[in-house]
């Protein structure tokens, strides 16, 4: 029996968005099914059991984010599909409740097309990694190697990260972080590089929120009193290099 292609469901009420996200899905070789009201959305997920969800915080009817807490409550084999949640809201609390409910990712409305398709690449392998079941037709690409810096190991496909064999908690933001220093080591990166390569593309930042998200970041990388491997340059950046003696914010 020949594989599927992987089914996505679309839980968005702004019509120009779902329509945009809807034809950017399936020009990547989903099969997408679009609903504008978080009930139907219960209703398809039961009935057509998706395999990934992209879900509007804000839905009429109910919630993204009730109906997250939902399916996470209910049990059964749809209990455990990614959930990919969308939010005009920007507050980093907010993002964290999200998270909380059982979303397993978010992005901030508007959000590049681009990133979106890395996010549901990403949820929908980690999903076929943690069950141990046999894939859909999922749109591959290169960034699947483990990658390993000193004793910092990042694995894409999983999101598992160790540092000296002991499994790190990062959150969202601080793991895109750690995975682009990995990819590009021992090179100084100005805060501009890092949130054009790093945040969403059309999403206003302030500069200085790179320094909240490095100290963060080290905070997680260091515990233990491990060398710090994150590099300031003053007046330039941040690298990711075994240099001892660095300036720390």
């Amino acid at each position: 029996m020949p594989d599927r292609r992987a089914r996505i469901l679309v839980a968005e009420d702004d019509e120009a968005l779902s329509v945009l996200v809807t034809y950017n899905l399936e020009a990547a070789g989903y099969e997408v099914r679009a609903v504008a009201d978080g009930l139907d959305a219960l209703e398809q997920v039961g009935s057509w059991q998706p395999d990934l969800l992209v879900l509007d915080w804000m839905l009429p009817g109910l919630s993204g984010v009730d109906l997250c807490r939902r399916l996470r409550a209910r049990g059964g084999n749809m209990s455990d599909v990614p959930v990919l949640m969308l939010t005009a809201r920007t507050a980093e609390n907010d993002s964290i409740h999200a998270l909380d409910t059982g979303a397993d990712d978010y992005l901030t409305k508007p959000c590049g097309m681009e990133t979106l398709n890395a996010r549901v690449r990403a949820l929908l392998r980690r999903s076929v990694a943690s069950t141990g079941g046999t894939a859909p037709s999922i749109v591959q690409d290169d960034a699947t190697a483990v990658l390993r810096f000193v004793d910092i190991v990042l694995d894409p496909v999983s999101h598992r990260v160790t540092r000296a064999g002991r499994v790190l908690a990062l959150g969202p933001t601080e793991y895109r972080l750690l995975e682009f220093f990995m990819r590009n080591p021992n090179r100084v990166f100005s805060r501009e590089d890092l949130l054009r390569s790093v945040w969403e593309r059309g999403v206003h930042v302030e500069s200085r929120t790179v320094d909240v998200h490095i100290r963060r970041l080290r905070r997680v990388l260091n515990e233990g009193g491990l060398p710090d491997l994150i590099r300031t340059v003053r007046a330039s950046g941040y690298a990711l290099d075994d240099v001892s003696g660095h300036v720390t914010l």
